[in-house]
């Protein structure tokens, strides 16, 4: 197993209270492996991200319990120093806004020989070499030419590009992609997934892959962890998921995919609004917009209950939902 998350709880102290952002995480990735987490925004998906990469805002967030396991040791133990170094080498991560994760002022050939001069102690001319390989390698035309360009220079989808690039320099084992594809149009979108799945067979690295779009993650994840107010709700085999959701508000996500054969028709929404962090309704946090919701639901937190040998759900009426 490469990273396996165990009870992860992260809080953000504010003015109004503690907003509880992650309630007890749990999943795993192997080596190859694709992990997609799904979530509407504030669902917890990018702060579970920054915890395991160790860039989580502190103050006025902290961990507040739990273990993140890679390659068998808790980086939650670590020294910062040793962190530092398994950050950027063996796990990397993918922003979604190229535009504010680049530095505006240096080429993209700085910024990605950088990682070549701290971690391998090249020189200024091979770094550069080294950038132009990875151009080329996430398919960006004329690289030679264009590795002293800046990253306003760039289209969004050549932005990302370089965004995967930057964190494929150093081969990692683990990849986190945090909304890849958001502001791309649809080709671009297809593009980006492509080329992160094929260089991902190519060094056999884990991805988990942070999204709210159940149609990206169709063809390229091995399983799937949905995410709301904090929680896992429902883990499973992606093939399970898209043939019977064991959970109303997967089932809603799901619902709410736009599809060719509803032309003309009113597109589905899930109804309300996520909860806020820092009052999450007591019992089930889905509760006041679930359609299934009973008075057990309103008092009583429904656990990560085993479906099957692989699957599982917080669903007091998975039998229900899965079979409805």
């Amino acid at each position: 197993m490469l990273l396996e998350v165990r009870d992860l709880h992260v809080e953000f102290k504010t003015r109004d209270g503690v907003a509880k952002a992650v309630n007890g995480v749990d999943y795993s990735v192997d080596e190859g492996e694709t992990l997609a987490v799904l979530g509407e925004s504030g669902s917890g998906k990018s702060v579970t991200a920054q915890a395991v990469m160790g860039i989580l805002d502190s103050p006025p967030g902290r961990i507040a319990g739990g273990e993140i396991l890679f390659k068998g040791e808790d980086l939650l133990k670590m020294k910062e120093e040793r962190r530092r170094k398994i950050r950027g080498a063996e796990m990397a991560m993918i922003f979604q806004d190229a535009l504010s994760s680049l530095n505006p002022v240096l080429s993209v050939g700085a910024q990605l020989g950088e990682m070549y001069e701290v971690h391998r102690g090249m020189s200024r001319k091979d770094s550069r070499a080294k950038a132009v390989e990875l151009m080329d390698r996430v398919k960006i035309p004329a690289a030679k030419e264009r590795v002293g360009d800046y990253p306003h220079q760039f289209s969004g989808g050549m932005r990302q590009r370089i965004m995967i690039a930057m964190a494929l320099a150093l081969e990692p084992s683990l990849i986190i992609a945090d909304e890849p594809t958001t502001a791309l149009d649809v080709t671009v979108q297809a593009q980006v997934m492509d080329l992160l799945a094929e260089l991902q067979r190519e060094l056999n690295m884990g991805l988990i892959l942070i999204t709210h779009d159940l149609g990206v993650v169709a063809d390229v994840a091995d399983k799937i962890a949905v995410m709301y107010a904090g929680r896992i709700v429902e883990a499973a085999p992606v093939h399970e998921i898209y043939r019977a959701p064991a959970h109303p508000y997967t089932r809603g996500l799901l619902d709410s995919i736009p599809r060719l054969d509803q032309k003309g028709q009113e597109l589905y929404a899930i109804k309300g609004l996520p909860p806020n962090l820092l009052a999450i309704p007591p019992g089930c946090a889905f509760n006041p917009r679930c359609p299934m919701a009973r008075a057990v639901c309103r008092t009583d937190v429904p656990p990560l209950a085993p479906v099957s040998e692989e699957r599982t759900s917080a669903c007091f009426f998975w039998k229900e939902c899965l079979h409805g």
